[in-house]
Formats: C-alpha cells, structure tokens, sequence
C-alpha cells in the first residue's frame, strides 16, 4: 500500500524481509537500531536472538553473527578510509519472554557499554564508562552514539547518548579518550530528559548534533563543540527517537507512532503512518492479557506504525524502520 503524498509519498513493505528462526522472533521484543552499508546491505539485531543480522535489499539474510552483548539499541556506521565500521550502544539489559516482559532482576548497578566493531562483529575498541560522579552508585545504559566524522571534515570524536539513566550525552575523542559531557542544562530549554538518539548532521556547512530530548518531545541542537544552539519541536513532536537524513530533509522516528519530516530550518514539511493514538492503549506498545501480562499487539495496521525505533535510509532514499514491540515489525518504506 502508499502512504505519504507527493514527492514524500512511498510503498508500504512489513514482509519485505524474512526473519530467521521465527518462533523466537515472534516472542523476542524487538529494540533495537538499523543502518545501511555503502553496498546497501541492511544491518540489524534479530528480535529475539542476539544475532546480528546482514539483509540484501531484497531482505534475504547474507550473514549473521553472535552480538556479544544484552542489546544493539543503537547501531551507528561510519566509515575510516575504505573500511565501513559499527558502533554499538549497549543499554545493559533486555526485556525477554523468560521475565514476563519485564528488564531481568539485577544485583546493583546496570553498566551497559560502548564498542566498535567490524561488519563481522570483530570488537574494535570499548569505551569506558564516564568517571562522573554521578555514576559511581548510578546506572550507564547508554542507547546511542554519534561521529563526527573525519571524511566529512571532522576530528573524529565520538558522541554517547547516556538516555535511560543519568541524561548525559558525553562526548570522546577518536582514541576513545573522555573529554566532557553535556546536559541541557547549558542552554534555553532545560535539562535533558531521555536523550534517545543523537546524530551528526552534515547537510549544511555547520555541521551540528541532534538530541532527541525524547521524554521532553523537543530536539536539541549543539555545536560539535558541545555549545547549545538551539531547540526545536515542542510544538509539533511528541516523542522524538531517531534520525536520518534524506537529502536536504531530515526523517525523525518518533516513538508515538510516525515518521517526521523536517527541511533545513527544522520545519514539519510531512508525517508518515501518523497512528499516535495507538499509544494510549493500555499495554502500548503491546496490549495486556486478562492478567496484566504484556503479550503482542493485536492492533498492526498497515498503513499505520506502532512505535518506530530503529531507523536508516539508504541510497535510494528507502526508509527501513525497526518498530519496539513483542514480535518486532520491519518496515521498508520504499520511495515513489
């Protein structure tokens, strides 16, 4: 089916790629990021295995391989010279069938982490954890990494989004050394509140970090400095989750059920699959037995998203978009 109108229209895919070991993946809640490779292979977590997994464009598998870690929530690609490299946010926990749903019980403090990679899961570097003293008897569940890339012009250093414990976006150079950390309260709009996603924006000559200040439904923008610049959205986003970048257009995953289009001066131009009410029913994003258990949505409309989470586009301008829910939903959106 198409949604979207005019030259933001697309053909709505969900079955477009075929999942390997699919009981697990239907009982797996799927949280995890998505990027696109240079040779257009998608890349992603399987749902219920922590199995990295390799898409050809068709969505067949090419390859897999083990994680090494409790989750992939954010995968970021950048490339070092000819060689393509992923950095994984590792928030320290998942949700399994085994736990009702619920995040397993810990012993003390969650340490999620950092690590770079190969495209085959070869581990590259591992960032340590801030000597903040905020973490010493406090959680580090980070949930996304951005760079400021060298072959666009950049020094290299290494942005971590810290967006399920202490609201920090802490900022590394490119050996992987601490330099500083923000947390909104260095501008106008407030403090941080779910830093979710954070993502170097290069489609101008000043290139600038995106925040997603998800639990605020705002984006903050800083320099690559770590200086405040602006904020946005308050007046049209609710829940701010991700980006990509489309062109002279920025797509923003928004957990309440849509895709945003923003052009260069950070304007709505479009919405895609805008089903924000689903996320007022009680259970969202999944629906609750007679009991109060989570169990899988029965309200997936085509058409329409659930809770967009994961998001990548690739050459072509296609949107693939990995939804946060029991039994995950991978959605191509292919352009018009």
């Amino acid at each position: 089916m198409r949604i979207g109108a005019g030259e933001h229209t697309y053909d709505w895919n969900e079955t477009w790629a075929t999942m390997p070991n699919p009981d697990s993946a239907t009982a797996g809640w799927s949280h995890h990021g998505v990027v696109v490779t240079e040779a257009g292979k998608i890349i992603t977590l399987h749902q219920g295995d922590l199995t990295m997994l390799e898409f050809d464009p068709d969505g067949t598998v090419e390859r897999t391989w083990e994680l090494g870690l409790s989750e992939a929530h954010g995968i970021t690609l950048v490339k070092e010279g000819d060689t393509e490299y992923l950095w994984i946010a590792d928030n320290g926990r998942k949700r399994t069938p085994d736990t009702g749903y619920e995040y397993p019980p810990g012993d003390g403090v969650v340490t999620g982490q950092v690590v770079k990679t190969t495209l085959t899961g070869d581990r590259v570097m591992r960032l340590d954890t801030p000597g903040l003293p905020v973490y010493r008897e406090g959680d580090y569940m980070p949930t996304w990494v951005a760079v400021n890339e060298e072959r666009n012009g950049g020094n290299g250093d290494i942005w971590v989004a810290d967006g399920y414990a202490q609201n920090y976006v802490h900022r590394y150079d490119k050996r992987g050394g601490y330099i500083s950390s923000i947390n909104g309260e260095e501008g106008t709009v407030g403090a941080f509140d779910c830093p979710h996603a954070i993502f170097v924006d290069t489609r101008k000559s000043d290139h600038e970090l995106y925040i997603a200040d998800r639990a605020n439904g705002r984006v903050q923008v800083y320099d690559l400095e770590g200086k405040f610049k602006r904020g946005f959205g308050s007046d049209f986003l609710t829940s701010p989750s991700g980006f990509a970048t489309n062109g002279d257009l920025m797509i923003i995953a928004e957990l309440k059920a849509r895709l945003t289009i923003v052009d260069l001066k950070d304007r709505p131009v479009a919405y895609l699959g805008d089903n924000e009410q689903v996320s007022d029913v009680p259970g969202w994003p999944n629906n609750l037995d007679e009991n109060g258990n989570s169990v899988a949505t029965s309200l997936l409309e085509p058409g329409k998203f659930n809770s967009p989470h994961g998001m990548a586009v690739d050459a072509n301008g296609n949107i693939y978009v990995a939804e946060w829910l029991i039994g995950g939903r991978f959605v191509r959106l292919t352009k018009s």
